[in-house]
């Protein structure tokens, strides 16, 4: 059986970012989700700067389609080039999972 893989992104924006950097976010973010194996986006900021994406999909298969895809790789290298200062991706594998209903209260 297939587990999830979970891409931890964490990164700090230039100061000179390009202002389109919001845009395109949002837009690789509505076409990774027509992936198949998509999961979920969920995306953090810290008081610092620091920027946290959070990306699950449901198999290595399904990540690997998101990261090889020809208009994400294309935004990676803008990335580099414009965007960012700093940038660390970690893809993992989950091993163990447990999980506590809401209560409803």
């Amino acid at each position: 059986m297939d587990q999830p893989i979970i891409t931890v992104f964490r990164s700090r924006l230039r100061a000179d970012a390009p202002a389109d950097y919001d845009t395109l976010a949002d837009e690789l973010e509505a076409r990774a989700r027509t992936f198949p194996g998509f999961v979920e986006f969920k995306m953090f900021s810290a008081d610092d700067g620091e920027r946290l994406a959070l990306v699950t999909f449901a198999s290595d298969d399904a990540e690997a389609a998101w990261r090889d895809d020809v208009h994400h790789r294309a935004a990676q290298q803008r990335g580099r080039d414009e965007f960012f200062r700093e940038y660390d991706v970690a893809v993992c594998a989950v091993q163990r999972r447990r999980r506590w209903p809401d209560s409803g209260s």
